[in-house]
């Protein structure tokens, strides 16, 4: 996942930062509101995590002008204020979830995940055919093609085919390709993911002109056309 933590606090951002990355997340980070302000909203995150009180502009601040704005990212709002008014005042500003500090970063990892599983589209709001550059599922039939050639997938293969789609344009990691397509949350210390994409790239890629599977060192993986 991309992630955007907006604290004013080095050390504790710092510490968020490097627990997240070594969770397998790209974490953006800014100190003030305003910088924040900014970044989440030219930014494609996945959930955004932010501090209440900030310099230049309070977190909750923030909240409202991204939903103001239409814009639906999931927040998770950190703060050291956690009386029962205080929580309901900023899940009411928009956050959909709210932590006090200090806290167990295992426990902020989860509500971080669980908030982006939250925020996946469902089944049912998906077209009948996935369709990236002339490349082709048919959920119904479970059927890909590529500029018209049929393309023979096994079921694993279709799994992490279908999750990329459903992404296409969008950098997909490690972490999150364990979690949504082996229903894995925890690394197996194999290479199970990138032998699977290995063997997928194969099959959709090698016989065409323009690759759309693309691997991105030490980030994960996006499915698009470049060009």
């Amino acid at each position: 996942m991309r992630l955007l933590i907006i604290e004013d606090d080095i050390a504790a951002a710092d510490y968020l930062r490097q627990g997240l990355t070594e969770a397998g997340h790209v974490a953006d980070v800014a100190h003030d509101g305003e910088a924040g302000l900014q970044l989440a909203l030219q930014g494609d995150y996945d959930v955004l995590l932010i501090d209440r009180m900030l310099p230049r502009r309070d977190g909750l601040s923030i909240v409202r002008m991204l939903r103001a704005d239409g814009r639906t990212t999931p927040v998770l709002v950190l703060s050291a204020l956690g009386q029962v008014d205080q929580r309901v005042e900023g899940l009411r500003a928009g956050g959909d979830d709210y932590l006090v500090k200090p806290c167990a970063f295992a426990e902020l990892l989860a509500r971080v995940e669980a908030l982006a599983r939250r925020a996946q589209p469902v089944d049912v709001a998906v077209p009948g055919v996935l369709r990236v550059a002339d490349l082709e599922l048919d959920l119904e039939r479970r059927r890909v093609s590529r500029a018209g050639q049929l393309i023979r997938l096994q079921p694993r293969e279709l799994r992490l085919l279908e999750y990329l789609m459903r992404r296409a344009g969008r950098i997909v990691t490690r972490t999150m390709l364990l979690e949504q397509v082996w229903d894995l949350h925890f690394d197996p210390q194999t290479n199970v993911v990138d032998s699977q994409i290995s063997r997928l790239r194969a099959k959709i890629d090698r016989d065409f002109d323009t690759p759309l599977l693309h691997t991105l060192r030490g980030i994960g993986y996006r499915l698009g056309d470049d060009a």
